[in-house]
């Protein structure tokens, strides 16, 4: 019972078949252990970078939670391609290790039927990260700015150490305490400037402690104690500064209106892209369109890129990998940033990073060399063992 590549009967049919599901497992299997870790790793980082940030760090558990879960989904379109990449090399790197494409080449199965299998599979995985790119990922941005703008309009004032600028992310809002002598106590010598409407208020008071009744804001109001007002107003406009000195003065310092989130092209929805014509959206619209066309050509890169010899082992083309994955994605992060600064068109926009890799990949895979030399070799070898047995 042979197998052949163009091979049309029943058994060949079924032979096929079961290639294809064993080929899949054997990546499904890596693919899911290197998406796992990744996932992990990058968890970590965020909530570290989280967590570094001064104003981020007062933020509740439940919200650095969800933050840090808003990040992983904007990046499983990255983390995807990447991780099947990776699963399609080192399965096979395996499989050659193991001679077991050794075995299958002598079975007449064909490279090009190998490709077309990682290829059906990239494919799946293509349609998901095109649905995480194109809706879940602007989704996420969107979800992400509100809930970071939201959280630092409504800081924990108790938590806040001294020596430490607390400036909210649209910069409406510093808060600075000079001393403190922990966590709740009295804070010592504290400045406050919020940017509140047409004008500019800066507060400096030689104490401030948090009161128990809240404020309309569901925060503790802070009284404060020698307390300087100074409202400044721009120059254009017709009142002039003021000053108040108040020996006890009550405030709520997260009451401050700050600016809702700013337009940005990455939260935008992308039927809204499609629409545009600012090189911004544009070069934002062509890299979530990019991901699912890198998922396929990554994929496909690795059946070639795999190839070992029997006893270089399946982690022998790994440095090689990772140094054509980051170049291959510096090129597309960089031809992103030449679109949206206008020093390239929208055509060929970023298009011309994957149609580099594509016509790469395209030549390996025409090439008869890399087609016919492994199965003729098998094939050889194979023959010769034979002869040697009988």
């Amino acid at each position: 019972m042979a197998w052949q590549g163009t091979g049309k009967t029943g058994n060949e049919w079924f032979n096929a078949l079961i290639l294809n599901r064993y080929l899949t497992r054997e990546i499904s299997r890596p693919f899911a252990v290197i998406l796992g870790i990744l996932c992990v790793l990058f968890t970590g980082y965020s909530v570290a970078s989280i967590l570094s940030d001064a104003v981020s760090g007062l933020l509740p558990t439940l919200t650095i939670a969800e933050l840090t879960g808003l990040k992983l989904l904007i990046a499983l379109d990255v983390l995807i391609p990447i991780s099947l990449y990776f699963a399609v090399l080192l399965s096979f790197g395996r499989l050659y290790g193991d001679s077991e494409f050794t075995a299958m080449w002598a079975l007449g199965v064909q490279p090009t039927q190998i490709a077309r299998i990682v290829l059906s599979l990239a494919g799946i995985v293509a349609l998901a990260v095109a649905a995480l790119s194109l809706e879940v990922r602007p989704w996420a941005y969107q979800t992400s700015h509100s809930v970071t703008w939201h959280g630092a309009t409504s800081l924990d004032v108790n938590a806040m150490q001294a020596g430490t600028f607390y400036t909210s992310e649209d910069g409406q809002r510093v808060i600075f305490l000079t001393h403190r002598a922990g966590p709740g106590a009295p804070a010592q010598d504290v400045f406050v400037r919020r940017q509140l409407a047409g004008h500019t208020e800066v507060i400096f008071a030689k104490l401030a402690s948090s009161l128990q009744q809240r404020a309309a804001s569901g925060q503790h109001e802070v009284y404060l104690t020698n307390a300087h007002v100074y409202e400044i107003y721009p120059p254009e406009s017709a009142q002039n500064d003021q000053i108040l000195n108040a020996q006890g003065l009550i405030i709520d310092p997260e009451s401050a209106p700050g600016a809702a989130p700013a337009y940005n092209p990455i939260t935008a929805d992308s039927l809204d892209l499609m629409r545009s014509s600012s090189p911004r959206d544009i070069a934002e619209l062509e890299w979530r369109l990019s991901t699912p066309i890198s998922t396929l050509l990554l994929a496909l890169l690795a059946v070639p890129l795999s190839y070992s010899r029997v006893r270089q082992g399946k982690y022998a083309k790994f440095g090689q990998a990772i140094l054509i994955y980051a170049g291959y994605y510096l090129l597309c992060t960089t031809a992103r940033t030449w679109v949206e600064h206008e020093m390239i068109g929208t055509l060929p926009g970023i298009w011309w990073a994957p149609a580099l890799l594509a016509l790469v990949l395209t030549l390996i895979l025409a090439t008869p060399h890399w087609r016919n030399r492994r199965a003729a070799k098998a094939r050889a070898a194979a023959a010769k063992a034979g002869a040697n047995a009988s």
